[in-house]
């Protein structure tokens, strides 16, 4: 691996013109990496917001690029680090590679399709799978050592680190223990602040048009890596702590306005199920003339290769009978015609019992007939979709996790508690989501059965109905 050749240069619409060494180029142009164009960073977010039309393809080259870019501001302020280039580029080779392994509409095939069909499926896994077929089918081995190849894959798996502190000894084979902050920079698994989220933030709120209020620029200017324990972490200044509260905010703001956004939501589920109604059906050529279906194809990569976004449009104009009950969920999506949304509710933050979407599911039932014994409806007729809004930690604050150095002291780090910036910052950093949604579009009278019998059922339970979310809001 020769860092010192020369670079060529992208021009992205997010961070302007970016140098990108030639082995990136190198792994940019394969198959493997390309199949990421056919992948939409925002999943079905696009059949709400026109404007993320973006993809896994141009985020990864984003995300390369800033891992750069803090590991050089790191060399370059603390020398002493021994940062090399051969770290600069392994580091961005990981940036570059970290979404390899997402399946098509990106976070929807794991929430929506694999949970139900292969719920041990993480993309990060299936990421390392990939890099390692892109590397074996395109020659690369040769390139990159196998201490950088062990390296890289830690990397894109993303490794904890405080966790291990007691442990005597390190525990990974790419870097040594004095270079554990290397292990921060493209996932990092401590505190949620990575370049990966700075690329995302940047990207998704310039295609969604909505504010982003994190400026990753100053975290750049204000990182420094100091001892903590007996590792080194990557450390901010102090007065950066309310950029970093606003960077969890503009994350929940994207996740509240628009992944979970209601209508997204139920398109998102419908996806989903079309998927699984036609897993079986749809055959995908793999290694050596072998056929897989989608989920099988997640253990084969030469299949996985081919599997894209464009399986919607597949099942959405096949002519085969098998798929017709898949195609005819597509079909409503775009018609437009989407399950009735019937509320949303959500638990207080100190109630902890388990939300079971079945069991939900069965009450909702119950209750609708309950409601007008008349109704002839089932569970399956309905539903209930239970998720998680938080700053990235569920009920921790994240904030809680960084440390801080002063101007003062740049080689003491410290934290910061939540009552030393400000008594008017959040008490909770999660809540529990619930919504519903009714298959039986064309019967007002069980919609409106429904919508009571959502809201009484939440109610019973002690749950909050949501204002501007509930049936009692108005037209939905």
């Amino acid at each position: 691996m020769n860092p010192s050749k020369p670079t060529k240069v992208f021009n992205d619409p997010v961070h302007g013109h970016i140098e990108l060494h030639p082995l990136l180029v190198r792994i940019i142009d394969t198959p493997e990496f390309q199949r990421l164009r056919y992948i939409k960073q925002l999943g079905g977010i696009y059949y709400v917001f026109p404007g993320a039309s973006h993809n896994r393809f141009e985020h990864s080259i984003g995300v390369g690029h800033l891992a750069g870019c803090l590991a050089r501001e790191l060399r370059d302020r603390q020398t002493d680090l021994g940062i090399t280039d051969t770290d600069i580029l392994c580091v961005q080779i990981a940036g570059l590679c970290h979404d390899l392994g997402h399946g098509p509409f990106s976070h929807l095939f794991e929430k929506q399709f694999t949970t139900y069909t292969k719920p041990e499926f993480k993309h990060e896994d299936v990421s390392v799978k990939m890099f390692d077929h892109l590397i074996a089918s395109n020659n690369l081995k040769e390139e990159i050592s196998e201490s950088d190849l062990i390296f890289i894959k830690e990397l894109i798996m993303g490794c904890p680190l405080s966790d291990e502190l007691k442990q005597e000894v390190w525990p990974y084979a790419g870097r040594p223990e004095e270079k554990s902050f290397l292990y921060e920079i493209v996932a990092n698994k401590e505190n949620g602040i990575d370049v990966d989220k700075f690329d995302y933030f940047a990207r998704d709120c310039y295609h969604l048009g909505i504010q982003n209020n994190f400026d990753y620029k100053r975290f750049l200017k204000f990182a420094r890596v100091c001892d903590v324990g007996n590792r080194k972490h990557i450390c901010v200044r102090d007065k950066e702590v309310w950029n970093l509260y606003n960077m969890f905010y503009t994350r929940y703001g994207l996740y509240r306005r628009a992944c979970h956004h209601r209508v997204v939501n139920v398109i998102e589920i419908m996806i989903g199920e079309a998927f699984r109604k036609a897993d079986q059906y749809i055959q995908i050529e793999g290694s050596n003339g072998g056929s897989f279906t989608i989920s099988k194809a997640v253990d084969d990569m030469a299949a996985y290769t081919k599997l894209t976004d464009a399986i919607f449009v597949q099942i959405l104009y096949s002519s085969d009978s098998k798929l017709s009950d898949a195609k005819k969920i597509l079909e409503k999506i775009v018609q437009r015609k989407f399950y009735k949304y019937l509320g949303e509710a959500t638990p207080n933050p100190n109630n902890t019992q388990s939300l079971d979407k079945k069991q939900l599911l069965e009450e909702l039932a119950k209750a609708v007939a309950a409601e007008d014994p008349n109704m002839r409806c089932t569970s399956e007729d309905f539903v209930v979709d239970v998720f998680l809004m938080d700053y990235g930690m569920k009920e921790k604050n994240p904030i809680d996790k960084v440390h801080f150095y002063s101007k003062n002291d740049p080689k003491e780090a410290f934290h910061i508690e939540k009552g030393q910036v400000s008594y008017l910052l959040l008490e909770n950093f999660s809540e529990r989501i619930i919504r519903a949604y009714c298959k039986k579009t064309d019967d007002e009278n069980i919609l409106k059965a429904s919508k009571k019998a959502f809201i009484k059922l939440c109610q019973d339970k002690g749950f909050s109905i949501r204002q501007g979310y509930g049936a009692a809001a108005g037209d939905h």
